[in-house]
């Protein structure tokens, strides 16, 4: 009787030690993965009161069916009331945009919002008084970039490429300009190029007191159009119909761009001379009303000038040149302090620091210097006379956040945890949200004092992921360098779950390489991430390593490609590859490559000029030619193809596709992808077919550049998981 109770008890034990390895060895599946298993839990996209105490955040309850923007506490974390309630609001039950006025009285309301590029969208907009309940619809039609004035009585916006001000006291709408015209004249609204790769939309600002509006006006008649076919639903749209749009490819004619400013006094339009440019990349008031900035680049986008106008006489001068032999990032760094002087950030010492200039532009300060970079500027607090940043003063791969005093002293690390740290702060710098994550934690939320970093306390983690990643069988993220063509190059590592360093295994590099990236960095698992889990539990290793073009290690380490977009950036990897190949558990005859987008392009390149070190390619969303993609992006890189011919030509593709003698290729694109047009992989097929050379392809249609949607991202990795187990 004894025995057999031992024996039950040494299965029963058997039993659960194999249910919890069970447990413990789970294998990730594309469909988890795309479902969103593995989401990490966001902090909502919370808004700090000008008090400096609360906060807001919008919610929807789907048990009430009301959509809300509630009042929090940052010190408690506790609700303290909301601030608006649909279900309050009887002609406007739902909205799904809010935007507060500056005195905090009135807030736009946004319905019907639908997405046309990256970051444009258009919809029905109303205007709500908090304190007398009083709704007004601000047109009848769609507009985009409603804006109130900076006292709150007026709203300016674009309809049909012309500005319009709404009057909210009179209930009244005045028309600015009347040339809009849909792909000839754009006033108040950046064209397509602008919108991609300076990052804005509106282009119109309001002057302090209320009383003039600046604005942009582009002229695109001289833009070539550029058109795609959207093919529609089956059963439904027999005819395809045609998306035309301006689109300035590299060498191009761009739109002209010209400041103006309407003055509501005298209800009339000035012209603003600003000499010569082809950009006007950013505007904004200066602290004084009359004082207008505006940024202006030439085409090359190797001189950035800070102009002041002063709209009293509508004189502009020139405050501030910066110049690069390669190009000048612009950013939306520039603020003014009381006294009308302004930080600025530049690489002109070789690495992006905070610069602090008097009224005329004369240089009262480096605020910040070293051998790292400044990689968020959050700005500078009147009160404490402290400027707010984040930098890789602790490592490339890393982040912390920082204070200093705008003559460069008394810096104070206000993050103390190595990894990723990211911050949002109050509206008058008391406190800040600090989001952290490394290779082995997600996102961590935690409230902090300004003042010094100290706690106040834990918002929420991501405990309950990190409970569910245990039972699957994992692989670390090794963050490592490796000495590539005399640079130390950052990179990151996954092996096999089962890894054996007596043992020999395929290996896949993914990179993305475009110019001033970083795709190695000390923060938790991207979506991608997971694949690659899951690649590594099938035996594969996956790794990545930035070459020189990417960012973060200073201005020459990412401005050597100049001119040759590709040319270092695949000696990078083809030398990575052969080094990674030479070690022993790599099998150097099984090595892949693939990326999205710019790593498409490097990916392409790398399967046909160097198919003796990579077995196997993929690229997504590719570039082929610099000849197609569009001017500011290009020509910041490489010039013009007039001007550099060879450079666009022996760094192509299409170019090497005769040396493409063995090896798999998987090319990809989604065919209403804006950005990078189809265009590009389509020439490619012509080019590999016309040279007889066999390759995989698949076209998904009406897909952007990001090609997601219904089932499509999971049948995109599908594809690329049953390619690389073939051909890898």
């Amino acid at each position: 009787m004894k025995n057999r109770k031992k024996l039950q008890l040494f299965f029963t034990f058997l039993l659960i030690n194999a249910g919890l390895l069970t447990a413990q060895n789970k294998q990730f599946t594309l469909e988890e993965i795309w479902s969103g298993e593995f989401r990490q839990e966001q902090m909502q996209n919370l808004q700090s009161l000008k008090n400096g105490e609360s906060y807001i955040v919008q919610d929807y309850d789907r048990s009430k069916q009301e959509m809300r923007v509630d009042i929090f506490s940052y010190e408690t974390g506790n609700k303290t009331g909301t601030l608006i309630n649909s279900s309050n609001i009887d002609e406007l039950r739902f909205f799904e945009t809010f935007e507060l006025s500056a005195d905090e009285s009135k807030a736009i309301l946004g319905v019907d919002i639908e997405s046309i590029y990256r970051r444009s969208t258009r919809g029905i907009y109303f205007v709500y008084d908090l304190n007398s309940k009083k709704l007004i619809q601000i047109d009848s039609e769609k507009i985009q970039s409603p804006q109130f004035s900076p006292q709150g009585n007026q709203v300016a916006f674009v309809k049909n490429n012309n500005i319009f001000v709404k009057d909210l006291d009179e209930n009244s709408t005045l028309q600015v300009t009347f040339d809009g015209k849909k792909n000839k004249i754009i006033n108040g609204l950046t064209d397509w190029v602008y919108e991609e790769e300076f990052a804005f939309v509106r282009a119109f600002e309001w002057s302090l007191e209320g009383d003039k509006l600046a604005f942009l006006r582009f002229d695109e008649r001289k833009v070539p159009e550029f058109s795609m076919d959207v093919y529609g639903t089956y059963g439904n749209d027999l005819y395809p119909e045609q998306d035309v749009f301006k689109y300035p490819k590299a060498g191009e004619m761009n739109a002209e761009v010209s400041l103006h400013l309407y003055d509501f006094k005298n209800k009339s339009t000035s012209d603003i001379d600003l000499g010569d440019y082809e950009y006007i990349p950013r505007l904004k008031w200066t602290s004084r009303n009359n004082l207008l900035s505006v940024q202006t680049t030439n085409r090359l986008q190797n001189r950035l000038k800070l102009h002041f106008v002063n709209t009293e006489n509508n004189k502009a001068k020139l405050v501030l040149e910066d110049v690069d032999e390669a190009y000048v990032d612009v950013t939306d760094d520039l603020t003014f302090l009381n006294n009308n002087s302004f930080i600025w950030t530049s690489e002109k010492d070789g690495w992006k620091h905070i610069y602090h200039y008097d009224e005329n532009g004369e240089l009262i300060h480096q605020v910040t210097d070293g051998n790292w970079e400044v990689t968020n500027y959050y700005g500078f607090d009147d009160q404490s006379g402290r400027i707010y940043f984040q930098s890789t003063e602790n490592g490339s791969v890393n982040r912390d956040v920082y204070s200093i005093l705008a003559n460069g002293k008394n810096k104070i690390r206000l993050t103390s945890k190595t990894g990723t740290n990211r911050a949002d702060f109050s509206a008058d710098f008391t406190y800040f949200v600090n989001t952290y994550s490394s290779v082995n934690t997600p996102n961590i939320y935690t409230l902090h004092k300004a003042k010094n970093g100290k706690l106040v306390r834990k918002i929420k983690d991501n405990s309950a992921l990190s409970e569910k990643l245990e039972k699957y069988e994992t692989s670390d993220k090794e963050l490592s360098t490796i000495e590539v063509n005399g640079n130390s190059l950052n990179m990151w590592m996954f092996k096999p779950t089962d890894f054996d360093p007596e043992k020999s295994y395929p290996m896949l590099m993914f990179q993305y390489s475009g110019p001033g990236s970083q795709s190695v960095s000390n923060s938790f698992f991207s979506i991608n991430d997971y694949w690659y889990q899951m690649l590594a539990q099938q035996g594969y290793i996956v790794a990545c390593v930035d070459g020189r073009g990417t960012g973060f290690k200073g201005r020459d380490f990412k401005k050597v490609t100049q001119k040759e977009l590709g040319k270092y950036e695949l000696e990078d990897q083809i030398s990575a590859a052969k080094l990674l190949g030479e070690r022993d558990y790599v099998d150097a005859d099984r090595i892949g490559i693939w990326g999205w987008s710019f790593g498409g392009y490097m990916a392409s390149n790398a399967i046909f000029q160097a198919n003796d070190v990579f077995k196997t390619a993929i690229a997504v969303a590719p570039v082929t030619s610099w000849r197609f993609y569009d001017t500011i992006y290009t020509e910041r890189y490489m010039t013009t193809p007039q001007e550099n011919p060879s450079g666009y030509d022996e760094n192509s593709p299409i170019t090497h596709v005769d040396e493409f003698d063995k090896g798999n290729y998987l090319l990809v694109h989604g065919s209403a992808d804006d950005n990078v047009h189809v265009q590009n992989t389509m020439q490619l097929i012509e080019a590999l077919v016309q040279a007889n050379k066999q390759f995989d392809w698949r076209i998904y249609p009406d897909k952007n550049h990001g090609i997601y949607g219904g089932n499509t991202r999971l049948h995109l990795y599908t594809l690329m998981t049953n390619f690389i187990q073939e051909k890898l």
